[in-house]
């Protein structure tokens, strides 16, 4: 009994531990007033009421710093926390403020001073970058957007003072610059279209010291360059631009509408605009050589000024690269004779660089130049030189109106800054009908001198034709001589041959007639002295009769030298072929030839001779032959008693 009396006894002390061990935070927070914040949060104090002090917010405040009742300017740290009972007090545990890299926070003041007259942002005050709220209103901050920020990190903000919003950082691209239009600073001074520069504000970066070194509000002339930029967007309002790219062959002239107002340096004879030196207001002396250049185009003007020779052409569908001949077309002149005709023109001019500047204070543009100066005095030069000439003057004369239209119109374009270096005359179209007229003439003109080239052309060919005529008969010609030339050939030689035989056959005799006494010598020693004188006999035979043929041969060989001495060899070869034909019985004439009473002669008389002379001599060759057959015959008996 006593022990159920002692476990009784011991859970009744028991519970209200174990009660105070799970509920000492309600305990700790109601009856002790604890208050924990954790290490990443901020603990916002909203006061319900005060028991002494004053209770009650000055007038247009929002938050309490001197104990009142209503929204705390101290915010509550990390840590733990007494005396916060719930009943008077309201915690409400925020996380501490974070700004991303690439980004900035911007901060608005619920609470606070009002604004200057005439601005838009609220100066900055020491506050450990609000940080510290009751600092702020201690110190005037003011009311509304701040110039100042927060950078990336991590801040411990009362919201209920402080609005953060996050915007991303400024960058300017690589080939960009950033114009600047400031929305807090002094009013720009009368006439003026954009701030001048101030120093120390660190490409408008530090708002303050902007306005402080006496910054205005709008367009500035200064621009940021490539790169990051803590710029504050309630402040500064930046546009990226292209820089202003100036080609090679081209020069960049600059007219600043900004600047303090400089000295004119053209000097008195140039009443056509203020030339002031570079960073002073209007049309700058020295002009933006080839490159990149970081230009404020609100504030300054860039003209493009081709410093190349620039072709321009005056003709229809034809225009260059530069396009400043959009608007040109081919002139139409009436020459002196009153016809119509059009001509195509192509001037050529140049812009020296340092004459560049006074170019666009005179015209403003190139377009300008070519439209107020080129155009009207190179359509009217030609219109007045045509209609001091005719259109056939005009043509011939091309070349010399071509070097007049030159230095007429580089003596002009003298005047205007700009050098003209040649002028050229195109296509020129006459009219259709005076076309005609000179082709047709031109027509009968040539047409003239081709029919005299075909006179001396059949001239020569009737002198080549007899040329060749006699050309072709030489052929012939020449035939004849050399056959005459074959036939003495052919006489000579045969004489030769006659020659060689009768020598070989003298020869063959000797060389008989010494075999034959060599074998008679012989038998002569092997005979008897009868015998002797038998060989001694047939040697002197065979002796006598070699001589003969000795004779004979040579007397035949003297009788053809004289022959042919006598008649000529083209003769004696005549007289051998008619010996050859009368041996073979070939007539070559009629054996009886009359002749009329024109030819002469006796008639019948003359016939009768000859046919008895005819017969005669046929009777001589027969004998001949008959002699030289038996001639033949005794030598063949005697080479055969040999």
């Amino acid at each position: 009994m006593n022990n159920l009396n002692n476990l009784i006894v011991m859970f009744w002390w028991a519970v209200p531990v174990i009660l105070l061990l799970l509920m000492y935070k309600f305990v700790l927070r109601v009856f002790f007033g604890m208050v924990i914040v954790p290490d990443n949060r901020i603990g916002l104090v909203v006061k319900k009421f005060t028991l002494s002090g004053k209770s009650r917010l000055p007038d247009g405040r929002i938050i309490a710093i001197n104990g009142e009742a209503g929204m705390q300017a101290k915010a509550l740290a990390p840590g733990l926390y007494w005396g916060m009972w719930p009943w008077q007090y309201g915690i409400t545990m925020e996380p501490f403020t974070i700004i991303e890299q690439n980004k900035l926070g911007l901060v608005k003041a619920k609470d606070g001073a009002p604004f200057d007259i005439g601005r838009v942002l609220g100066k900055p005050v020491d506050c450990d970058k609000f940080q510290d709220a009751i600092a702020f209103l201690d110190n005037k901050g003011q009311k509304g957007p701040q110039a100042a920020f927060l950078t990336p990190g991590s801040y411990r903000i009362n919201t209920f003072l402080f609005e953060i919003e996050m915007v991303p950082i400024t960058q300017i691209h690589e080939n960009k610059v950033g114009i600047v239009t400031t929305l807090d600073g002094e009013p720009l001074d009368k006439g003026e279209i954009a701030g001048e520069s101030v120093a120390g504000h660190k490409n408008y970066q530090d708002p303050i010291a902007f306005i402080n070194a006496g910054g205005r509000k709008g367009l500035q002339e200064d621009v940021i360059l490539a790169g990051t930029y803590y710029l504050n967007p309630w402040f500064v309002i930046v546009e990226q631009v292209d820089m202003t790219y100036i080609p090679i062959g081209y020069v960049g002239v600059v007219n600043s509408f900004v600047g303090p107002e400089g000295k004119d340096t053209s000097g008195d004879a140039f009443k056509h605009g203020n030339i002031v030196h570079r960073g002073q207001k209007g049309v700058w002396e020295d002009p933006l050589d080839p490159g990149k250049h970081p230009i404020n185009i609100y504030t300054h003007a860039v003209e493009i000024v081709p410093t190349t020779n620039i072709v321009l052409n005056w003709a229809d569908s034809r225009t260059e690269a530069h396009e400043l001949d959009k608007n040109l077309c081919t002139i139409t002149v009436r020459s002196s004779d009153g016809f119509t005709f059009n001509l195509d023109v192509s001037q050529i001019i140049h812009v020296p660089r340092n004459e560049a500047p006074k170019v666009i204070a005179r015209f403003g543009k190139m377009k300008n130049l070519v439209s107020q100066v080129l155009e009207p005095t190179i359509a009217n030069y030609f219109r007045n030189s045509a209609q001091r000439s005719d259109v056939i003057g005009f043509l011939a004369n091309r070349i010399q109106r071509q070097s007049d239209a030159r230095d007429h119109i580089g003596a002009v374009l003298t005047t205007y800054n700009v050098i003209g270096v040649d002028t050229l005359i195109g296509d020129i179209v006459p009219p259709a009908a005076l076309m005609k007229t000179l082709t047709d003439r031109k027509l009968a003109e040539e047409e003239k001198v081709t029919y005299e080239i075909q006179r001396h052309a059949q001239i020569e060919r009737k002198e080549f034709e007899s040329a060749r005529a006699g050309a072709d008969m030489q052929p012939e010609v020449v035939k004849s001589t050399r056959q005459v030339e074959i036939n003495t050939q052919m006489a000579a030689s045969k004489v030769a041959a006659s020659r060689g035989e009768a020598e070989a056959k003298t020869i063959n005799a000797k060389a008989d007639a010494e075999v034959r006494i060599t074998i008679a010598k012989a038998d002569a020693e092997a005979k008897t002295v009868n015998a002797k004188a038998d060989a001694n006999a047939t040697e002197v035979n065979g002796t006598a009769e070699g001589a003969k043929i000795k004779a004979i041969g040579l007397a035949e060989a003297e009788v053809t030298k004289q022959k042919t001495e006598a008649m000529g060899t083209e003769q004696y070869a005549i007289v051998r072929v008619a010996e050859a034909l009368a041996s073979n019985g070939i007539r070559l004439v009629p054996e009886i030839l009359v002749s009329g009473k024109d030819g002469g002669g006796n008639g019948m008389i003359d016939a009768l001779i000859g046919s008895e002379m005819l017969k005669k001599l046929q009777n001589e060759a027969i004998k001949g032959k008959e002699t030289a057959h038996k001639k033949e015959g005794d030598n063949d008996k005697r080479n055969d008693i040999e």
